[in-house]
């Protein structure tokens, strides 16, 4: 169980705050969970998990992707270990911002080896084109090949595959027959059932207009038609919109054989407990940033203690929002300082130089948050760790 409040914490540092002005801040009590999980889980629950980047690879970070291949298996390590599964190479992992094929196909091999060794844990990974570049995609015809391509790689590893939105057929797609045409033709090659993910333009802008048409309305009306038509060859749908009642929406129409995962950082908490009429299993980048509190309230709602799985991950939620909130496609760079502060990594260095792309301001309340959720396993460190960006930053103790 998780343990019971700590004493209000005697740390404190300096943080800004909006204005350009400086606050004392007083880290709250402290929570602990489990780094194991206990009990059992009713809800498929996986983490995108980001890389780790090797900060002493001497390389250009905009060109090449230096990984330390130790540290970012650890961190499998430590989500299997949570009754977790890992989501591989997806945009967690800056994938198409920094990871490149080569590099993830490489990440995806040795994800699914460690998963091997421990007996088989569980573990899906991104297939998609983005090898394929999009100015050189012509025709369907080439972003079929091109999905191929990695969905042969993966399956040839051992690996699941999660079938990844394209920027290739995001460009040249005209339409529901070119998507059909491009989904019927790979889902029926596939060796086991696949999760489907449909990620919106907020997380990536050249994703918009996907499924052919501007419309949301009838892009879902497009995906179900297509997923249903499908459905033996389809695990489940992870969708990608932060638009919770889209997602009820759409998991009420899937076939009953296909899962809908929420990949909603906004509102999964209810999204994954559900109403009568059903609910989500989880696909989530927040769920990287918080395992040990995911895995702990999973395992509650699991028990039947559906108070004890929203005073648990309720908390987490206004952090979730926070390191997600617009231009989303930066929310990489809260999720590995939270596994910096939480003592994952030894430094807040990324892939493409994306640590970068957040403010001061948005780091500290980050910080303010995460404290607040109870999730700075170490609040000693995390405060010695956030005084060290500070100071960076121009910010003194």
């Amino acid at each position: 169980m998780n343990k019971p409040l700590m004493p209000v914490s005697s740390y404190q540092l300096k943080l800004p705050v909006a204005g350009g002005s400086i606050e004392t801040y007083r880290l709250a009590a402290s929570r602990t969970f489990p780094a194991k999980l206990e009990g059992t889980l009713n809800r498929v629950a996986f983490s995108a998990a980001h890389v780790v980047a090797d900060p002493l690879a001497d390389g250009d970070p905009w060109l090449t992707a230096a990984i330390d291949w130790d540290r970012t298996i650890a961190f499998r390590e430590h989500v299997w270990d949570l009754g977790l599964g890992v989501a591989e190479a997806m945009d967690t992992a800056q994938r198409g911002m920094g990871l490149d094929w080569p590099t993830s196909l490489e990440l995806i091999q040795r994800s699914v080896g460690a998963a091997k060794a421990r007996g088989g844990a569980l573990v899906f990974s991104g297939a998609g084109t983005d090898h394929l570049a999009v100015e050189d995609a012509k025709t369907i015809d080439d972003v079929i090949r091109a999905y191929e391509k990695q969905i042969a790689a993966i399956e040839k590893a051992g690996g699941r595959i999660i079938l990844m939105a394209s920027r290739a057929l995001a460009k040249i797609g005209r339409g529901a027959d070119d998507y059909a045409r491009v989904y019927d033709r790979v889902l029926s090659q596939v060796a086991e059932p696949v999760i489907i993910h449909w990620l919106g333009d907020m997380f990536d802008p050249a994703l918009a207009n996907y499924w052919g048409i501007d419309s949301l309305d009838r892009a879902m009306d497009i995906a179900v038609g297509i997923i249903n038509a499908n459905a033996a060859r389809v695990d489940g749908v992870k969708v990608s919109l932060l638009d919770k009642q889209r997602e009820i929406d759409m998991r009420r129409r899937l076939d009953k054989s296909v899962k809908m995962y929420t990949g909603d950082d906004f509102d999964y908490a209810e999204l994954i407990a559900g109403d009568d009429k059903g609910f989500s299993h989880a696909l989530l980048g927040i769920f990287d940033a918080i395992a040990p509190a995911a895995s702990y309230a999973l395992s509650r709602l699991a028990a039947g203690d559906a108070g004890g799985f929203h005073d648990v991950l309720g908390p987490t939620v206004p952090l979730s929002r926070h390191i997600f909130k617009a231009p989303t496609r930066f929310y990489k760079t809260g999720i590995v300082f939270m596994a910096y502060l939480n003592g994952h990594q030894d430094h807040f260095t990324m892939v493409g130089g994306q640590e970068s792309t957040r403010s001061t301001l948005h780091l500290a309340e980050l910080f303010r948050l995460a404290d607040k959720a109870g999730l700075l396993s170490n609040p000693e460190m995390a405060t010695r760790r956030m005084k060290a960006v500070l100071a960076l930053r121009g910010i003194e103790a």
